[in-house]
């Protein structure tokens, strides 16, 4: 029996907006799917829908496999005063202003990769010459990992945020390695300090009370992971629907920048980063009784925020009619929720739009004749993960 070719993210359809519904996550746990952008905005904002109670002892099971964001001491799993403090350790490097001082070093980063990529015989992976080779570039940068094995760091990656790709040993053997890597690099950096992000971390927990070395350690391994995992996915679906559905576009974004910068958003806006199969939506749980959409969300009950549902809500976007793509250059009409919103909201948004960016515009510059080599129907993807994009794409020019 053969299996149907995985289409592409951006031909997935995106779930009925209506009142909240229930559903149940793939541990067969129920929980309540939004799918409206004032739902989903509300319950990522809303103090009484968290993320540690989630992981409290009596949660019901949110994942078959545990992975990465399955870590109850995680950033991304505490909340209120100390989710704050550990919080403000990190996000000035990762401001707008900030992250502009980057763009000169990212575009020399970008040219060289284009170069490298141009000196192949076509066809070529751009994806192992480009889209994965960028933001990996970048986050070892940015952290001053230099030196270190971009396979290993991808292979920690995949383990880090696996569905079904890995079983519960490989997972744990993996974050145990990844782990005492990202240990030994904090005790490092507290010797010999650099101008990197690892350095100033460890220089703002120590001038924080109660930051633990623990806390410190796993801190470093989800922005190394996060830092370059969604930005590499999104530029390899990027390419996938820009070189196969929308050529116009495509010269459009190489030939000016501003408007690389508008599709940039409406590409984090419309494309997922993976199936919803793995993940219904960003969870929390509510702390007690409260209501969305007019539905009564009992307390400790599992609230699945569906972003992708909420990025094409018709209530706030203009929706493509059946057949068509959207209008990449229009100008926004309600802000994104793909990077979250509320006190969990993406660290790193403003990184990767700007990596999107450049990378895009640069790209399309540079190759205005860039296409696939192969349909789309032939593409390899990155499967078992959270998120998917293609393990390999051929193109020409």
């Amino acid at each position: 029996m053969t299996t149907a070719p995985l289409v592409p993210l951006h031909c997935l359809r995106q779930a009925e907006p209506g009142p909240p519904r229930l559903t149940e996550l793939p541990t067969g746990t129920p929980a309540w799917l939004l799918t409206r952008h004032t739902d989903v905005r509300q319950a990522l904002t809303d103090p009484r829908l968290d993320r540690a109670s989630l992981y409290a002892p009596d949660a019901p099971a949110l994942s078959v496999i545990p992975n990465l964001l399955d870590d109850p001491d995680g950033l991304l799993n505490i909340d209120g005063v100390e989710h704050q403090k550990l919080r403000r350790t990190v996000q000035r490097a990762f401001t707008p202003r900030a992250i502009e001082r980057w763009r000169p070093w990212v575009s020399t980063v970008i040219e060289e990769l284009i170069d490298e990529l141009v000196a192949q015989p076509a066809p070529a992976d751009v994806v192992a010459a480009y889209s994965r080779r960028l933001p990996v570039a970048v986050i070892s940068r940015l952290m001053g990992l230099d030196g270190l094995d971009l396979r290993k760091l991808g292979d920690w990656s995949d383990h880090a945020l696996s569905t079904t790709a890995y079983t519960a040993e490989e997972i744990q053997q993996a974050m145990a390695e990844f782990g005492a890597f990202c240990f030994e690099l904090v005790l490092e950096r507290r010797k010999n300090p650099g101008d990197d992000l690892v350095s100033s971390l460890v220089q703002a927990a120590d001038e924080t009370d109660g930051v633990t070395e623990m806390q410190l350690t796993k801190l470093v391994l989800g922005l190394v992971v996060a830092g370059h995992e969604t930005t590499m996915t999104t530029l390899g679906n990027a390419l996938v629907f820009l070189l196969s559905e929308d050529r116009a576009a495509w010269a459009r974004i190489g030939a000016s920048r501003e408007e690389a910068g508008a599709a940039t958003e409406q590409l984090l806006r419309t494309i997922p980063l993976g199936d919803r199969s793995a993940l219904p939506g960003m969870l929390r749980r509510a702390t007690e009784e409260l209501e969305i959409g007019g539905v009564t969300i009992p307390a400790g009950a599992v609230v699945a925020a569906d972003t992708f549902s909420a990025n094409h809500d018709p209530a706030v976007h203009t929706v493509a009619g059946e057949g068509e793509w959207p209008d990449l250059f229009a100008a926004a009409e309600a802000p994104t929720l793909t990077f979250g919103a509320g006190p969990h909201h993406c660290l790193g948004a403003w990184l990767a739009r700007m990596e999107l960016e450049s990378g895009l515009h640069s790209l399309a510059a540079r190759l205005p004749e860039l296409r696939l080599a192969h349909p789309v129907e032939q593409i390899e993807w990155r499967e078992g993960l959270l998120t998917r994009s293609p393990l390999t794409l051929p193109v020409t020019w």
